[in-house]
């Protein structure tokens, strides 16, 4: 039953039919990965794609969490004895977490509190008294509730007054229409604690400001939060007091008697002492949800595209990580990664050995075929692309600069010491950098997304959801693209749908001895990889140049035998069918639809057939940077330049222009027509024209503009 109404609540919120609601979360329920269920039982969700199906996944987990929360409540309350049948049926028919709180508020436990004081001194009499509101000789009755404890009779009367306010504050319809008022109309105001000016000029936007809550963009409310976290600012969040107290005395006040002036009293004291504070701190906590939802989406979508970029592919490369005193670090890869020599080199000053650099660059680049060369955009990084662009190779050799974020972070890593044991952390950063240039996806999964640069504010956010977030991210553009199963890291392994750590190293272990995968069956044989295994991993590892040409596809082998009947259909083998659009031409899908395979699952067979093997993420390709702009001293307001998407975010983009800082572009100045979110019209990697509106060598800020270029 409870599944049931779980299924038409995601149903009503997500807009996806309930049958199909109810397939994803029965298949999720199985163990089955969201890559597999979004690539491989497209009929069964309705083609639901990762996304939707991770928010399924979502909603379901937070109704289970209710369902704990709503027995606990329940648990509390027949502990006390006070449970009764309406009750158990409000709490159980109850799927709005705020409302179950509400619910709840009566009967859970709390410090000793003023009217729990006052009930003590024998005064919740009064209290009644008074609520009722039909009579005017207060005094009098407060007399009578004179006793040791209360020794006058306004002492009676604020002590009746501490309980009513405790009443007001635990209505639940008073609460929900003071949520509904905060929802309308409360104002984010922050201030500047004194004497915090100098070390705060950073949030100086948020010294005294004031704005409403709903209009809050997700930068600035973490912004705004940070500031409060270090101690810069104080920060409220409330509507006008006045309508607040309006609402109440509607709720509450009956007539204009002298106890009706006393309940007047304690709402006031009720909302100002008890349920304004509560209220404020559900609206934090849910603005602060808020921004935190759109900043994980932001970084999500980032990772995805930064993930996605262009690989270079199996070609040789050299790395280059450069610098100034300590020199550039060379590295040398085969086409399939692997590291072949390593090398320094001092081409700047205060060595300044341009010949000697040159030499052993020219030397390597011929020793080893190296067919590109990737060089970090760090220190010095402008000045040895410029120096490596100048030689003369004899034949086309392909200079990147290349984002160098997180390099550092890898070299020192627990990852990295396993695949280079014998290389220091300078060696294995310049791996890490060519590498990334070979083929991003593989070799950015082994950084901490965080250490990346890309998104905003990551370390302020939930960090439980974030990496939650992260890892599906990572899982999902991990699969979408599909491993090579003779070329992949036991780190990449880990993240195909299936593969955990354990079977990760024993496809490896099993690959060293059979000398590599020739068959996708052949994963059947490693040890602990099972036919449940092999059904969520198979379609997305590949094995090149296979026995069988659909092991280098995304088909499943599940759908193998369709594939094959449409070759025999045609009297011709798999791989002619493969190779031959002619012959594609000839066959109409709606023939081979079944009770288990519809035209979803047809459809993408024909695609892969179309392209196999086809790496969904195009090929990179170089960008030509000013050479006589190497640093902020070279640029001036004015300038026109190419520039790289290096970073977007709600409020802008951040352009790499080929000098250590990154400019920013915000959001008015990325196009002539209003745009809600850069990320509408700008993609990571993109490449753009820029001119400088703005220079900060202060601050190290540079101020770009797209819409003027």
């Amino acid at each position: 039953m409870t599944d049931n109404i779980h299924i038409d609540l995601i149903a009503q919120s997500t807009g996806i039919l309930a049958r199909f609601v109810s397939n994803t979360i029965k298949l999720l329920t199985e163990g089955n990965s969201i890559p597999f269920i979004s690539r491989y039982r497209k009929e069964m969700t309705g083609s639901l794609d990762e996304v939707a199906i991770g928010n399924i996944s979502k909603q379901l987990d937070k109704l289970r969490e209710l369902e704990k929360r709503k027995q606990t409540v329940v648990a509390a309350i027949e502990e006390q004895g006070k449970m009764t049948d309406a009750l158990l049926k409000r709490i159980t028919n109850c799927y709005d977490a705020t409302e179950l709180e509400d619910i709840y508020l009566p009967y859970k436990k709390k410090k000793k509190t003023r009217a729990m004081i006052a009930v003590e001194n024998g005064l919740e009499q009064l209290a009644q008294l008074l609520s009722k509101q039909t009579f005017t000789d207060i005094a009098r009755e407060a007399t009578a509730f004179i006793t040791d404890k209360v020794p006058t009779a306004e002492d009676a009367l604020s002590g009746a007054r501490d309980i009513i306010a405790e009443w007001i504050n635990e209505n639940e319809e008073a609460r929900q229409k003071i949520r509904v008022l905060f929802k309308k109309s409360a104002i984010l105001s922050t201030s500047l604690i004194k004497g915090k000016e100098a070390e705060a000029q950073k949030y100086k936007d948020f010294f005294n400001s004031s704005e409403p809550l709903a209009k809050c963009p997700s930068h600035r409310m973490l912004a705004v939060r940070r500031a409060e976290a270090e101690g810069y600012i104080r920060v409220s969040i409330s509507p006008s007091m006045e309508d607040a107290i309006l609402i109440l005395e509607r709720i509450f006040v009956k007539n204009n008697s002298d106890s009706a002036l006393q309940v007047k009293l304690a709402l006031q004291d009720s909302y100002k002492r008890l349920m304004e504070p509560s209220i404020e701190t559900e609206f934090r906590n849910l603005s602060k949800e808020k921004a935190d939802e759109e900043a994980i989406k932001v970084f999500a979508n980032n990772l995805m595209q930064l993930l996605l970029q262009a690989p270079l592919g199996n070609k040789a490369i050299m790395g280059l990580d450069p610098g100034f005193r300590t020199g550039c670090k060379l590295v040398c890869l085969d086409n399939n990664g692997q590291l072949l020599r390593n090398s320094t080199i001092y081409p700047h000053p205060p060595q300044s050995d341009t010949k000697g650099a040159a030499k052993e660059i020219l030397h390597l680049v011929a020793l080893f075929d190296i067919e590109a060369i990737a060089i970090g955009n760090g220190t010095a990084g402008k000045e040895s692309f410029n120096f490596v662009k100048n030689l003369d190779f004899g034949r086309p050799v392909e200079i990147y600069l290349v984002n160098e974020s997180g390099a550092s972070i890898y070299s020192a890593s627990e990852v990295a010491r396993e695949e280079f044991p014998d290389q220091d952390v300078t060696v294995r950063g310049s791996v890490s950098i060519a590498r990334r240039l070979q083929d991003p996806l593989a070799e950015l999964i082994k950084i901490d997304p965080k250490s990346i640069g890309v998104g905003q504010y990551q370390h302020d956010v939930d960090q439980a959801e974030l990496k939650r977030s992260l890892d599906q991210t990572v899982i999902n553009c991990v699969n979408s693209v599909g491993i090579n199963l003779n070329t992949a890291s036991k780190h990449l392994l880990t993240y195909v749908s299936g593969v955990r750590p354990v079977l990760a190293k024993n496809i490896i272990a099993y690959r060293n001895k059979a000398g590599g995968f020739t068959d996708r069956r052949q994963l059947l044989e490693v040890p602990r990889l099972g036919p449940a295994a092999y059904e969520q991993a198979a379609g997305f590892l590949r094995v090149v140049n296979p026995e069988n040409p659909l092991d280098n596809t995304a088909v499943h082998p599940e759908s193998y035998h369709i594939v094959e009947k449409m070759a025999h259909d045609l009297s011709v083998s798999v791989e002619d069918l493969i190779g031959n659009p002619v012959l594609r031409k000839k066959i109409d899908i709606r023939e081979y639809v079944t009770e288990k395979t519809g035209l979803p699952t047809l459809q993408d067979i024909m695609k892969e057939l179309e392209k196999p093997g086809l790496d969904p993420r195009g090929n990179a390709s170089p960008v030509d940077f000013k050479d006589n702009i190497n640093s902020m001293d070279d640029i001036e307001v004015g300038m026109v330049m190419t520039g790289i998407v290096t970073n977007l975010t709600k409020f802008g983009a951040f352009v790499d222009i080929g000098i250590k800082q990154d400019g920013l572009v915000h959001i008015s100045q990325i196009a002539d027509k209003y745009i809600k979110d850069p990320a509408d019209v700008l993609k990571l990697n993109q490449r753009v024209q820029v001119k400088v509106l703005e220079i900060d060598r202060e601050r190290k800020r540079i101020h770009l503009s797209i819409k003027h270029a």
